[in-house]
């Protein structure tokens, strides 16, 4: 079911989001958020932390995939390492 509510972005840039969408969500000050573009429209989305069974499936599928592509932790540092500067280089 769609909400649909004003609000006003200061000059900041600051959007505040109502009170009831905020309860519903479960979204305070310091919840992170993930914004997207599409076309004309933005989305705010929640990041909500997995639950521990998540994150247990999580880890359970990074080991299947490190164990058939045979990589150790040097292998993998490398790759967070490149991962990070080519981000850095595209802001």
């Amino acid at each position: 079911m769609s909400v649909i509510e004003i609000t006003s972005m200061s000059t900041k840039g600051q959007v505040v989001i109502p009170a009831k969408m905020r309860k519903k969500l479960h979204i305070q000050g310091g919840s992170k958020l993930i914004v997207v573009q599409d076309g004309d429209n933005i989305l705010l989305k929640p990041i909500a932390k997995p639950r521990d069974d998540e994150f247990k499936d999580i880890i359970k599928l990074a080991e299947q995939i490190r164990n058939e592509l045979n990589l150790n932790e040097s292998d993998i540092s490398e790759a967070i390492k490149a991962s990070r500067k080519s981000r850095a280089s595209r802001r």
